[in-house]
């Protein structure tokens, strides 16, 4: 029976890879690059959309399919903003525009503390740009990922 513990956010990551191959996922850990301190990630469980299929026949209630799902373009995701995010991110970039000259992509992962399995999408990142500031506040950025594949569920990477 799986475990049925109810699960914190407390110590999820977010890490990128890109491939070594092209069409390949990284599958080892040392290829995974953690992207430390974030805050929150979005949902990459949309709703499919709801393609009506009412006929004339119908009475009372109007029939449904279901359609695509959306991911709604470019995913937000949140950080203290510190100098060690800025560096990060600029690897991440680097690597990212080495690897689409390569014709490769870059891999994400979010892992779950507790859940057997990571969960992973291909994406494009965004240059980090100027965030919105305050006064008496935290400073956080949005840094944003526009997915290029359908997010999946498997292994999280092993160990060489």
């Amino acid at each position: 029976m799986a475990n049925a513990i109810n699960l914190s956010t407390a110590g999820i990551h977010l890490y990128y890879a890109v491939e070594e191959t092209a069409g390949t996922r990284p599958t080892t850990k040392s290829a995974y690059t953690d992207l430390k301190g974030i805050k929150s990630t979005p949902s990459l469980n949309p709703s499919p959309e709801a393609l009506e299929t009412t006929s004339l026949n119908e009475t009372e209630y109007k029939t449904y399919i279901d359609g695509l799902k959306d991911l709604g373009g470019a995913l937000e995701f949140t950080w203290n903003l510190t100098q060690a995010l800025v560096d990060a991110w600029d690897t991440l970039m680097t690597a990212y525009e080495e690897a689409k000259t390569a014709g490769k992509a870059t891999w994400f992962l979010i892992d779950i503390p507790g859940i057997d399995e990571g969960f992973y999408f291909t994406g494009n990142p965004s240059d980090m740009g100027v965030p919105e500031t305050a006064v008496n506040s935290v400073l956080e950025t949005t840094n944003y990922i526009t997915p290029t594949s359908a997010p999946i569920k498997a292994a999280k990477p092993t160990a060489e």
